[in-house]
């Protein structure tokens, strides 16, 4: 099983070699705007555009909790549009983040992986505007990433 590999930098400049993904989680409202993206937004117009187009399309794709698009950014990068926030405010059933939708993305991302030969780089997803818990989180990255030998660094920005 690899470790996790936790290191100050930005997750949208992955430091390693070889083929990349970079992982993110989106909300399920089709917005855009706040947050990581906007670092995504910043270096590749690609994944925001695919993201708008998919969930526009919703009526006739996967898009939901729990699905993810990979949408190839470079020759060697991928970004994983990850949908695993139900909305975007806390309300009364508690933060936008859905552990179990996380889980089911980090799957799809763990099965691109292992079929592209890539490493899988992120910053501490779903603990942002998403209000998760990392405590939670690290958990699903270990038995969905780490436990299927996939090198995974989670970049923590500063």
């Amino acid at each position: 099983m690899q470790a996790l590999r936790v290191i100050k930098g930005d997750a949208t400049s992955p430091q390693a070699a070889g083929p990349k993904i970079i992982a993110h989680v989106c909300n399920d409202l089709g917005g855009w705007g706040k947050g990581f993206v906007l670092a995504i937004s910043t270096r590749w117009p690609e994944p925001e555009r695919a993201y708008r187009a998919w969930h526009r399309a919703r009526a006739a794709n996967d898009f939901g909790l729990g699905a993810t698009q990979l949408i190839q950014v470079r020759l060697d990068t991928w970004v994983a549009n990850m949908v695993a926030q139900h909305g975007m405010r806390t309300g009364s059933s508690g933060p936008p983040i859905r552990y179990d939708a996380v889980a089911g993305c980090l799957a799809d991302v763990a099965g691109h992986a292992r079929r592209l030969g890539t490493s899988v780089h992120m910053p501490r997803i779903g603990c942002g505007l998403a209000g998760g818990r990392w405590e939670r989180i690290e958990p699903i990255i270990a038995c969905t990433l780490l436990a299927n030998d996939i090198p995974t660094t989670v970049y923590d920005f500063g």
